[in-house]
């Protein structure tokens, strides 16, 4: 696996409130693998992470949403906790700049509560997923397939359940890069592009 990703580039998309272990721990892999991993936010600055039950560390943010350009990446990861998820998935900025890697056939990554972004995206309709089981039902209601394992691969949407998954996540998130684009965008429904 070493160095499998070199030249690779990674977005980590988050605002306050991420679980902490689901950042760090993909990002490390990634970085381990070669890929240079950016976390973007719609903040500036500096970004606070949870740990568990509590606040976590802050992590610099490196490059602002706003300044941010999709194209330049070749995946996206979606870390959860329930705060970072729900604040992003409201924010049309954020629904474009993920939706560009589904358009574009690139890899996607959500784990635990970070499908949420992805419902309000439109890009789960038809794919099946895995996530922190309360955003099941939510996830179900977008039109996609849920299913209770550690890790999902639906051409190339990588998605895990919780921090306990970290490690099969990230395996499959380096495999999923290395492969490269997984097709292209094909429909349109209700103004929203989607792979299949």
């Amino acid at each position: 696996m070493a160095r499998k990703l070199e030249g690779k580039r990674v977005a980590i998309v988050v605002t306050d409130g991420f679980e902490q272990s689901e950042l760090e721990g993909p990002r490390e892999a990634l970085i381990k693998a070669g890929a240079t991993c950016q976390i973007v936010s719609p903040k500036e600055g500096k970004v606070k992470g949870w740990k568990h039950d509590h606040w976590g560390d802050e992590l610099d943010v490196d490059v602002p949403l706003a300044g941010a350009d999709p194209s330049g990446y070749d995946a996206v990861v979606l870390p959860g906790g329930q705060m970072n998820p729900d604040v992003l998935r409201g924010m049309p900025e954020v629904q474009r700049f993920v939706r560009h890697f589904f358009t574009e056939g690139k890899v996607v990554g959500a784990i635990c509560h970070g499908p949420w972004v992805l419902i309000d995206a439109g890009c789960v309709s038809g794919k099946t997923v895995t996530s922190w089981s309360t955003v099941k039902t939510d996830l179900v209601n977008a039109g996609a397939k849920w299913v209770d394992k550690e890790v999902v691969v639906d051409k190339g949407l990588v998605t895990s359940r919780k921090p306990d998954d970290i490690p099969a996540f990230s395996a499959k998130l380096i495999e999923e890069i290395a492969e490269g684009r997984h097709g292209a965008a094909r429909s349109t429904r209700n103004g929203v592009t989607a792979i299949h």
